[in-house]
């Protein structure tokens, strides 16, 4: 289990905090997302909790033990895949990852069979340098593999990836997760988080302004509605209906034993439009 508990964060030491009293908690082989906007904070709690920020004020555990007192063993367990991808550019994508493979002192997956899980196995001899954006963030993603980590942080995972290659990446951490990996996942793409997370977390302005499952959130926050369309003398009508209100409600009855309607959907607020509820902003 990760414990976050009132984490703050200052860059200047002046008191403007990029994240301020942050705290949640992971259970085991679940799927955490961390959503709001660019500079809302989520890569600065990343970075405290994979120990490449110094932890100010607050704490982070694992398994009851304080991230301070964590040695080399703790690298040993996580996995990362930054945003803004960092490789070797004159190593191959297999060179990157049996060099990555080398830094640990546990078991480490077969370089070839993670490039061949990411859709990178007939670039494997060719240099990281000549990769597209997108090949770099699969490469990335792959190296976070490598050690067979128990936590994964993945910050935008399928940021610059095509529809089919995003699936794909998708797919792999939804098996992780099912493995029992805990994954922590950073990201501003809601379809993503509703599709992925156990649970999710708006940050907005360096502080979670809400937390709860996606349909959770989505129940509490969305204004559900139901849209009927109906044909009255050839011509096709549609009516958005709300059911928390019993005017709707009767309409609805109405329209249904009428026989006049054709087709009936129901639809809910996206997490996107939650957050914009409740922050008053978007997010790009």
């Amino acid at each position: 289990m990760i414990e976050v508990r009132d984490v703050y964060h200052d860059y200047e030491g002046k008191g403007a905090y990029a994240v301020q009293g942050v705290s949640f908690t992971i259970p085991d082989g679940a799927i955490f997302g961390f959503l709001g906007p660019s500079g809302a904070g989520k890569s600065t709690v990343q970075g405290i909790m994979t120990g490449l920020l110094r932890l100010q004020k607050g704490s982070v555990r694992y398994d009851g033990s304080d991230i301070g007192s964590m040695g080399r063993s703790f690298f040993q367990r996580i996995g990362v895949s930054f945003e803004h991808p960092n490789l070797y550019g004159k190593l191959t994508g297999y060179e990157n990852l049996k060099y990555f493979a080398g830094l640990f002192q546990g078991p480490t997956e077969d370089p070839m069979q993670l490039l061949d899980m990411v859709g990178l196995a007939d670039a494997a001899k060719r240099r990281a340098s000549a990769y597209s954006k997108g090949m770099k963030q699969r490469l990335v993603f792959a190296r976070a593999l490598i050690n067979k980590p128990s936590i994964l942080f993945l910050d935008e995972p399928t940021s610059g990836l095509d529809p089919a290659t995003a699936e794909r990446i998708k797919a792999l951490i939804l098996e992780k997760r099912d493995a029992g990996c805990t994954v922590f996942l950073t990201t501003h793409n809601m379809l993503d988080a509703d599709r992925l997370c156990d649970t999710v977390a708006f940050l907005n302005s360096g502080r979670i302004v809400a937390m709860d499952s996606p349909r959770e959130l989505k129940l509490a926050y969305g204004s559900r509605s139901v849209k009927v369309e109906t044909r009255v003398d050839g011509r096709i009508e549609t009516h958005t209906l709300f059911p928390a209100r019993e005017e709707d409600r009767n309409q609805l009855s109405q329209l249904i034993s009428s026989g006049t309607a054709e087709t009936v959907h129901s639809q809910e607020a996206t997490l996107e439009e939650i957050f914009i509820k409740l922050t008053g902003r978007g997010l790009g």
